[in-house]
């Protein structure tokens, strides 16, 4: 019987640090392969594989499509593609954004519950909202072993936090505490095979770059009143216990706490849309008063006058709601920035 030999690990804000933490401190002949997905920017090159490589005993690489996983080895999810976990090989998916992110946690956290659930290990780290809560309740219906990050123990405590919340994991442990625990853990038999929720499948192919199928979205949750804050399409609700999350047929998924921040944003720029349409209307009907007036059409002149008077009323009344909208808003942040 083999060991627990996939480990996978997500992380977000914070998470530099503490990779490098980890790195430092794994064994040089770890007997598992440690698959890391964190959301990195697009906008210049990561030297990450470099810092883990050099901070301790594991060779780090960015994964390349097709790769075989080798132990004692840490792949790191490239920017702009999920990381997916797929019979002995990893698979860079180019399926939408998930929870507003690509790499995201959960699709790496699901393949690794469809391919080899019983030996899988998966910890959420430090991090801002919530991906990695409903990937992580997957791997552990699916008889992987998971952990959190102590959420009074990470430098942003929201992604842990949410992950405890939401899925109920098997170690809550302090960062100095997963060293030792990966260790034991990844040194464990395999756990007894467990049915796999007949979902993982289809929203694993999904993140791969599969299309999308309404039916299949039928099958998987009811149908919602939202849209898809992405492409403006359906949005199925997933209803797991604790946790409540979207997603449309396209593939683009949200957990209820992430959907809330995607809507605030898409009403952000609704509302700065209209008050740049209203600036410019005002713009445009002042100088058409003034052309009037100077051409001594005195009627004309004071209709656009009077349009201008409206136009600057609403853009006083949308100027408002969007203050209103940033007072409600600061209410439910705390004093990390954390949004519930």
């Amino acid at each position: 019987m083999t060991n627990r030999d996939i480990l996978a690990i997500g992380t977000s804000a914070g998470g530099f640090d503490a990779l490098r933490f980890l790195a430092r401190e794994f064994s040089p002949d770890f007997p598992a392969a440690v698959v890391v997905t964190i959301h990195l920017s697009n906008q210049f090159r990561s030297e990450l594989d470099a810092i883990l490589t050099q901070a301790g005993p594991l060779p780090a690489s960015f994964a390349a499509d097709g790769e075989k996983l080798k132990r004692s080895h840490i792949y790191i999810a490239p920017t702009e593609r999920h990381l997916i976990v797929e019979n002995g090989k990893l698979r860079l998916g180019s399926g939408p954004r998930e929870n507003n992110a690509r790499p995201a946690l959960d699709p790496l956290f699901r393949s690794a519950a469809l391919c080899c659930g019983p030996r899988s290990v998966g910890a959420v780290l430090t991090g801002t909202l919530g991906d990695g809560a409903a990937g992580l309740q997957a791997l552990k219906q699916s008889g992987g072993v998971t952990v959190v990050q102590d959420p009074s123990d990470a430098a942003f405590s929201e992604m842990p936090a949410t992950a405890l919340l939401r899925s109920q994991p098997d170690h809550v442990v302090s960062l100095a505490g997963m060293p030792a625990l990966f260790e034991k853990l990844a040194r464990q038999p395999a756990g007894e095979t467990r049915p796999v929720a007949s979902s993982l499948e289809y929203e694993v192919n999904v993140a791969s770059g599969g299309r999308g199928s309404m039916n299949e979205m039928d099958r998987i949750g009811n149908r919602s009143v939202l849209a898809c804050p992405d492409c403006h399409g359906i949005m199925w609700e997933i209803n797991q216990g604790e946790l409540v999350r979207y997603r449309c047929h396209v593939g683009h998924a949200y957990t209820a706490e992430i959907m809330s921040v995607a809507l605030d944003e898409n009403l952000k720029r609704a509302f700065g849309s209209a008050l740049r349409a209203l600036a410019e209307r005002t713009a445009l009907a002042r100088k058409l008063e003034a052309q009037a007036s100077a051409s001594g059409q005195t009627r004309i002149a004071e209709s656009w006058a009077a349009k201008a008077v409206e136009f600057e009323a609403e853009a006083r009344v949308i100027h408002d709601s969007i203050r209103r909208t940033e007072e409600i808003a600061a209410r439910f942040t705390d004093g990390e920035g954390t949004s519930y």
